[in-house]
């Protein structure tokens, strides 16, 4: 028998897939269908790739709501919780975590470095949500089109030869 308790790998699930229900980007953790589908043949480098985009959102959304936010009071807090992130986590991603922590537990919000109030939290996190699924929409939109675009030149070059 095996002691061995092997730590399950970081994934971006939040675990409120709605993939399943026919959206082109998970309103959980805001991965496209595709990349919820493929998770588990992607190599680390398609899996960092994948990280990046997701961070950078988290970033651009999260810092200028929270422009509060003491980095290294939440780096301990979400420690202190026992959530697992990167060692490379933009600062939006810890952010992020300490959020949904309070979100969850609106009286942690003293205590998690965000600089809110516990009647904050609510709208705070209504607000995140919305901003942060259109944004991955767009983004989901943009590559689409931007595949769209190199087939169509693609098929154009091929007739033309």
């Amino acid at each position: 028998m095996s002691n061995d308790r092997r730590i399950p790998s970081l994934t971006p699930c939040a675990g409120r897939c709605s993939t399943v229900f026919g959206d082109a980007v998970c309103r959980g953790c805001r991965r496209f269908n595709h990349e919820v589908i493929r998770w588990n043949t992607y190599n680390e480098e398609q899996r960092q790739t994948i990280w990046k985009r997701l961070d950078a959102q988290l970033d651009q959304i999260l810092l200028p709501m929270l422009p509060l936010a003491n980095l290294q009071h939440i780096e301990g807090f979400i420690h202190s919780k026992r959530i697992r992130v990167f060692e490379t986590a933009s600062k939006g991603r810890k952010l992020y975590h300490a959020l949904k922590l309070c979100e969850k537990n609106k009286h942690l919000a003293h205590e998690s470095g965000l600089g809110i109030e516990p009647h904050q939290v609510k709208p705070i996190w209504t607000e995140f949500e919305r901003r942060v699924l259109a944004l991955a929409n767009a983004s989901y939109d943009l590559a689409w089109l931007r595949a769209d675009g190199m087939s169509r030149s693609l098929s154009q070059a091929m007739q033309e030869d």
